[in-house]
């Protein structure tokens, strides 16, 4: 599977080249189909390799961070299988948001809940919040 498309890597990129700091909406989710891995991904360097998102490797321990594209793409789990990509993820907060929701459950959620409550200890101004879907 490709984990980056050029459509992915050309937002990446321009989310990395940002001339102000931004709390950008993470762009791309991958995981490890076989294991608890999970990253949100927002920003590309210009290097092309270094991605910077919310990084969970499992252990109850997600954090802000940078990572290897050629590593992902190079890591292989039990039978071979790879690093993938959630081609039915969609991003509805800033980036800032996932971590704080993760430290409330250990883990990267996409709970909307738990979402909501993160934006909210955030003190995110509520036109930077969607909608809230179970009202609709």
């Amino acid at each position: 599977m490709i984990l980056i498309t050029d459509e992915l890597r050309l937002v990446l990129l321009a989310n990395g080249a940002a001339e102000t700091e931004t709390d950008h909406v993470p762009v791309v989710k991958l995981f490890n189909p076989v294991g608890a891995a999970t990253w949100l991904l927002s920003e590309l360097d210009a290097d092309g390799d270094t991605l910077f998102g919310l990084c969970d490797l499992g252990f109850g321990f997600p954090e802000l961070g940078s990572v290897s594209l050629a590593e992902l793409q190079a890591l292989k789990g039990p039978l071979g299988l790879g690093i993938e990509r959630d081609l039915y993820f969609k991003a509805r907060f800033p980036l800032s948001v996932y971590p704080e929701a993760a430290r409330l459950c250990g883990h990267i959620t996409e709970a909307e809940r738990l979402l909501r409550q993160a934006a909210a200890a955030l003190s995110l101004p509520l036109p930077e919040l969607p909608p809230d879907r179970a009202e609709q």
